[in-house]
């Protein structure tokens, strides 16, 4: 089957028309996908743009943590706990870098909530705490799982696992804990960088199938396309007597 059979006269339309329409296709495809990332930045986007509130009021020492709390930029008025009390938290990753948080309880009436002060690249010695009463802006976050146990030889716990830390601090802990974004209660070290809220990848789910679609059309578009014109040049072939 020659090329020039391909490229006769009676075959250019139809080549046009499916490069049409795979490009149509693609195109149709890629801009619905990227409407389908564009929800998926702004529903993490609107986590970000909630107005800061008092922790007191919002949320309880004995109540559970809650999904509206995930994330939820917060005021803390309190008062550090001893600076012994404070603990490395192990695995925690930075700019490339795997480092550690430090973790430091922060009295708040009768309980405590732990506050990640900032991020370190290798466990130190503990800083000191600031003195008196402290207020911390800061983000709340669920409490983790899994983790290395904690070793109070070091301080050190592989995770921020509120049920392991009940164990080892003598106070009523909040269910979950924050990760502050003051600069001034760091103690010299970076501040942690709170993670990126997670976004179900069913948000704008309408849109991802939408760009599926598309290119299903496109698959489909090429099949025939190579169908109709094998048969035709098939067809145009001369018989052998």
């Amino acid at each position: 089957m020659s090329l020039r059979a391909w490229f006769r006269p009676g075959l250019l339309g139809l080549h046009a028309f499916a490069a049409v329409a795979l490009v149509a296709c693609v195109v149709m495809g890629l801009w619905q996908l990227g409407i389908y990332d564009s929800r998926q930045e702004h529903e993490r986007a609107d986590s970000q743009t909630v107005p800061r509130v008092a922790l007191d009021g919002l949320w309880g020492a004995d109540d559970p943590f809650e999904s509206r709390l995930n994330q939820r930029p917060v005021t803390i008025e309190g008062e550090f706990a001893p600076a012994d009390e404070q603990m490395w938290v192990a695995g925690k990753v930075q700019g490339g870098r795997t480092g550690v948080w430090l973790l430091s309880p922060v009295i708040v009436d009768d309980a405590a909530i732990a506050v990640v002060r900032g991020w370190a690249p290798a466990a130190t010695e503990f800083p000191e705490v600031p003195a008196g009463d402290v207020t911390i802006e800061a983000v709340l976050q669920a409490g983790e799982g899994g983790g290395a146990p904690f070793d109070p030889t070091t301080r050190e716990i592989g995770a921020v696992r509120i049920p392991a830390l009940t164990n080892e601090l003598p106070y009523d802990l909040y269910s979950g804990f924050a990760i502050s974004t003051t600069a001034d209660v760091a103690g010299g070290l970076a501040l942690a960088e709170p993670p990126a809220k997670d976004v179900p990848w069913t948000t704008g789910l309408r849109n991802l199938a939408y760009a599926l679609q598309w290119w299903v059309f496109g698959a489909f578009a090429l099949f025939m396309w190579w169908r109709m014109t094998t048969e035709s040049v098939a067809a145009a072939k001369p018989k052998v007597a």
